[in-house]
């Protein structure tokens, strides 16, 4: 299972209202230049080239419920599925969370696979967002 980091930024840009995460559109992109704790906004990153099926900016990750349950705040998302069609995706490493909705694209959380990918033409590849426990959780 691919391990989860946290942007250290996120825990201001939730203090001055950065991320509504209940209605906001976050987006999952592909990478395979290892992001770092400090990076604050998507400009920071290097996503991989679009083509072949992955669209510049990622895919959509639905919200499926934001619950607050004795002060605990749990963030559920649906798992993420990117396609290779027509041609193979360039290598990827790290699957990275960002707000799509705020201007400059903050950062919120990314997932390290530990090996570089490459999605061939015809192949999926699910970043896998725990459903039971959420992405995350607020306490």
């Amino acid at each position: 299972m691919a391990a989860y980091n946290k942007f250290n930024s996120f825990v201001s840009d939730m203090a001055t209202k950065v991320h509504n995460l209940n209605s906001d559109t976050l987006k999952i992109m592909l990478t395979l230049n290892a992001p770092a704790a400090t990076n604050t906004i998507k400009a920071n990153l290097t996503e991989i080239a679009a083509g072949n099926g992955y669209v510049a900016g990622g895919n959509q990750a639905v919200f499926v419920s934001g619950n607050n349950t004795s002060g605990s705040y749990k963030l559920i998302l649906s798992p993420v599925v990117f396609t290779a069609v027509g041609g193979s995706f360039a290598p990827f490493e790290y699957a990275v969370l960002y707000n799509a909705t705020a201007a400059s694209g903050n950062l919120i959380a990314w997932w390290d696979y530990g090996t570089a990918i490459t999605l061939t033409s015809g192949n999926s590849f699910t970043v896998s967002l725990d459903q039971t426990n959420g992405v995350f959780t607020l306490a």
